[in-house]
């Protein structure tokens, strides 16, 4: 079986580290597809949801808050900030966050402080996206 290895790296751990057939993230640019033997490529990846057909078929989704992609003939790298097994995503505590984002961005004193709050809530409603996908890949 043609598989490529996946390692996907928050700041605090490591998320997933495995083989896998295929996998779909959020570049800059648009949505990457990657399989084995892809050209090697490193870019900028956009909050969203990485989606990783592992070898045996099943499907592992990790949000990604933002970070780095590199590619290499048998290995992908995502380092981010921020990454979160979609199992773990909290609708609760994604919504409050969202919440808390639109009322930073009403009270934003500064051009600072306004795209602090502008980045915030494009990073939350990206992980409520992110949550909603997972729920329906279920």
């Amino acid at each position: 079986m043609n598989t490529i290895h996946v390692d996907v790296v928050s700041a605090e751990e490591s998320i997933f580290s495995g083989e896998a057939r295929f996998v779909a993230l959020p570049g800059e640019a648009g949505e990457l597809g990657i399989f084995p033997r892809h050209t090697p490529l490193i870019t900028r990846i956009k909050p969203g949801s990485v989606r990783i057909e592992k070898a045996d078929g099943s499907e592992e989704f990790i949000f990604v808050a933002g970070g780095i992609l590199e590619v290499q003939p048998h290995s992908v790298t995502v380092l981010s900030d921020t990454a979160i097994r979609g199992k773990d995503l909290d609708d609760e505590k994604a919504n409050a966050a969202k919440a808390a984002a639109e009322e930073a961005l009403k009270n934003a004193k500064s051009e600072i402080d306004l795209a602090r709050a502008s980045a915030e809530l494009s990073v939350m409603v990206a992980q409520l996206a992110a949550l909603r996908k997972y729920r329906t890949k279920k």
